[in-house]
């Protein structure tokens, strides 16, 4: 079955909004230096489900079902995000402590020792006052409630 055009823009932002703050995400870590804490990942792998989700509705039936799962994944990380961000800005606690990341190989201990700290507390980077996780929690949330919007949306006959 064939979807309607909102739908359709509904399934590319469905894929599109995950695979392109993925992509910035990982290009912020691996280009810039900004390597993610405990919560940046909690983001993280909502994406990662919601572009699971939004390719699976390429193939396999019910698309549209896939579709809002796709969406509904997408919010829950923006809503990560704005817990995020509110622990960055000092509104309320964080459920986490800092996380560093150690890589495979070599002395264990001068891994450790010289693995970088990532404070989920402190935003290591910001455009206009507002954090990596801020900028998650607008694009993640308003595209998130686009998708649901477009596939509620009655096409005319």
């Amino acid at each position: 079955m064939s979807l309607n055009p909102s739908a359709r823009k509904a399934q590319t932002l469905a894929i599109a909004i995950p695979a392109a703050l993925l992509g910035g995400a990982y290009i912020s870590q691996y280009v810039f230096g900004l390597f993610p804490c405990e919560m940046c990942w909690w983001q993280r792998y909502s994406h990662f489900v919601a572009l699971a989700l939004g390719l699976l509705s390429m193939v396999a039936q019910p698309r549209r079902l896939w579709i809002a799962l796709a969406g509904l994944a997408v919010i829950a990380s923006g809503m990560i995000g704005g817990f995020h961000a509110g622990v960055e800005y000092d509104w309320w606690e964080g459920l986490t402590r800092c996380a560093t990341t150690v890589e495979a190989g070599g002395d264990a201990m001068d891994a450790i020792m010289n693995a970088p700290l990532v404070r989920c507390d402190a935003a290591p980077w910001d455009l206009f006052g507002i954090s990596l996780a801020g900028w998650n929690f607008l694009i993640s949330t308003l595209g998130g409630l686009a998708i649901l919007a477009l596939l509620a949306r009655k096409e005319p006959a």
